[in-house]
């Protein structure tokens, strides 16, 4: 090929399928993984995908919109393994609510990563639609599984926190290994034992 040749040839054309993106997230997601969120960067994300420095921009403008599309893709993903646990689930309310809190585990374990960073603290751009979608569908299906057993004359959010704060404290001691610390001096129950005992705490849907 001659010089004139190559003076000819088309630059590259930027990539429109959304593949850019993905590869971006996939790349962030690893570097949570391996070093935490302490650790991204867009000029990190960019080299791990194996492109130019300059090409997150065509998607992020800075790192927050970075982390917000990793966060989008963990309250999928968190989202998917409550549902998937729901659509496995006999009818009864309380057999639900365990669904649920299994589900719940369920990401955690298999996805510690992203679920250390959603509910890091991090900053996130609750106005990006994607990101809004699924955080907020997250919290409909706690609030739609706990609405049969919410106790006449209790605030809703009373019970869903409760809830929550179970499974959430539950889940993140298990990731954090406390359970096997021999100061606790007795046995790690299991999730179902535990969700056992808050139904018997609420009223029985009939």
């Amino acid at each position: 090929m001659t010089d004139e040749d190559h003076m000819t040839v088309p630059p590259p054309r930027r990539k429109r399928d959304g593949s850019l993106r993905k590869a971006l997230v996939d790349a962030g997601v690893a570097l949570l993984r391996e070093r935490g969120p302490d650790k991204l960067s867009l000029r990190e994300c960019a080299a791990k995908a194996g492109v130019s420095h300059a090409a997150p921009g065509y998607h992020f403008k800075n790192i927050t919109g970075l982390s917000t599309a990793i966060a989008g893709r963990g309250f999928a993903l968190f989202c998917q393994a409550m549902e998937q646990r729901l659509d496995a689930s006999p009818p009864a309310a309380t057999e639900r609510l365990s669904a649920i809190c299994q589900g719940y585990l369920d990401f955690a374990t298999g996805h510690p990563e992203l679920f250390l960073f959603i509910f890091s603290g991090q900053k996130f751009n609750e106005d990006d639609e994607e990101f809004a979608v699924h955080a907020s569908r997250a919290y409909a299906i706690l609030r739609e599984t706990c609405a049969p057993l919410i106790p006449e004359g209790t605030n809703p959010e009373e019970i869903e926190i409760l809830v929550w704060s179970l499974v959430h404290g539950y889940a993140h001691l298990a990731m954090t290994r406390k359970k096997e610390n021999p100061g606790l001096g007795r046995g790690w129950p299991e999730l179902g034992t535990l969700v056992t005992h808050l139904q018997k705490a609420l009223p029985d849907p009939g």
